[in-house]
């Protein structure tokens, strides 16, 4: 049996060994765990990562490699990833590069040979807490004085956001979306454009008058990562423009909604990561299988005297994961309707958008 090269160090001092891919250096950031099947390159792309360690429960990553279309971002933003099984020979015939290239390219550690099962079960039980990737040979005392020293960050959003605006067209386009970016998805302006919006995208804290100034038909709101409640500047964008033109926010953007019309929300113990999560819509009774990445949820509660009114609810815990304002036009789901590596069965929920900006 070949030497351990990495080691995994949690908050509450359990140590795991494994073998190192990816980038050969350390990181310290907050632990949480996918469960989906597919889509690993969705997700070390998807913003709302950013500044975490994923743990893959599924045992196999990497054996169809990475395909140059299906980035959510331009860039690999998430801070480290935890598998069972690493395959670097992967086989597809759109595959372009490896899991390992890439990681190693952007500077994000990677470590396998862990048993994630056991890791996924105390991250459920205990919750999510801050983890160290490191050396094999670093003593555990030290690795618990960096993790005791490392204060989680929260101006995520800030660090990701777009800098300047920037646009995506399409042909014969009917109406002009203006996409607040808090870790804008790139299958967000895909669904836009494919049904005939121009998408600008703009900076987490572009002004009222910036966004006015493209005279948009209707405004949506991205996911991301992180505490909404750091995203004031978004929170208050919200606050001004709800009532004048209809929103749509999903994931990040769904809470920011909620705490613009004066809901609650809070942490949740491990979150909600993965393609497998039941949502059931209130409106019509049916019952979806959703992705999510998310560790805050809005508190059912705090909805009663905002002017939000419930739709969705999550089938396995009850917490909320979708708010409507008919007389302001503005509604927001915790899901992902745009999820291009798993289910796409709330994707009706662009169309609703779309007939809200005709009428």
């Amino acid at each position: 049996m070949k030497p351990f090269t990495k080691k995994v160090v949690l908050e509450n001092g359990r140590e795991f060994y494994g073998y190192g891919f990816g980038a050969d250096r350390e990181a310290i950031h907050e632990i949480v765990f996918n469960t989906a099947m597919v889509g690993y390159q969705e997700i070390i792309s998807d913003s709302a990562y950013a500044d975490q360690i994923v743990v893959m429960s599924y045992p196999l990553i990497g054996n169809y490699g990475l395909a140059d279309e299906d980035y959510e971002s331009k860039t690999p933003m998430i801070g480290g990833m935890i598998v069972r099984d690493y395959n670097d020979i992967p086989s597809n015939f759109r595959s372009t590069r490896t899991l390992h290239e890439v990681l190693e390219e952007q500077g994000i550690p990677a470590i396998s040979g862990i048993d994630t099962r056991m890791l996924t079960r105390i991250i459920r039980d205990e919750g999510s807490q801050k983890a160290i990737i490191t050396a094999a040979d670093m003593p555990k005392a030290e690795a618990m004085r960096k993790l005791q020293a490392y204060a989680l960050p929260h101006d995520t959003v800030a660090g990701i956001s777009c800098k300047k605006r920037w646009f995506s067209r399409t042909p014969n386009h009917r109406f002009d979306v203006v996409a607040i970016d808090c870790g804008m998805k790139y299958s967000i302006i895909r669904c836009l454009n494919q049904r005939g919006c121009n998408v600008t995208v703009v900076p987490f804290n572009a002004t009222l008058e910036e966004i006015m100034a493209f005279r948009p038909d209707g405004i949506f709101v991205s996911g991301g990562p992180g505490d909404p409640r750091d995203v004031k500047e978004v929170i208050a964008r919200v606050g001004e423009l709800r009532g004048r033109l209809p929103i749509f926010g999903i994931g990040l953007g769904h809470q920011i909604i909620s705490l613009a019309y004066g809901a609650r929300v809070d942490k949740l113990k491990s979150g909600h990561r993965g393609c497998n999560h039941p949502v059931r819509n209130l409106i019509n009774g049916r019952i979806n299988i959703t992705a999510q990445s998310h560790g805050y949820a809005v508190e059912e509660s705090s909805l009663e005297g905002t002017g939000l009114t419930l739709t969705h609810v999550d089938v396995l815990d009850n917490t909320v994961e979708g708010v409507e304002s008919v007389a302001d036009r503005v509604f927001s789901v915790q899901f992902h309707p745009e999820n291009t590596a798993g289910q796409q069965e709330s994707a009706e929920l662009f169309d609703k958008f779309i007939k809200m900006m005709e009428e």
